[in-house]
């Protein structure tokens, strides 16, 4: 998918995480929330299957964690005021 399925809304977990990777060097994701809990790994495939972040690279320590970056369409969703409207889980 290409992230432009105009249906499909963010939820507020997709966005937060997201919205993390607008300000980070080459737009890298979290693998930890703010509170130090493992991001969600449904959010994060949900988010890799829509196109908004793709895997960045292989994490050699922890093998089972994906390492993501946000996407061109992943920006572009969170600057879309309608998108970017949280109401889907």
């Amino acid at each position: 998918m290409d992230g432009s399925d105009r249906s499909f809304k963010l939820s507020s977990a997709q966005r937060k995480w997201l919205e993390r990777g607008l300000t980070q060097p080459g737009g890298k994701l979290p693998l930890f929330d703010d509170s130090g809990r493992k991001i969600s790994p449904a959010v994060v495939k949900k988010c890799v299957e829509m196109g908004w972040a793709e895997p960045w690279f292989a994490n050699p320590t922890k093998p089972d964690w994906l390492v993501c970056k946000l996407t061109p369409a992943g920006r572009v969703l969170l600057a879309d005021p309608i998108q970017g409207s949280t109401d889907a889980a």
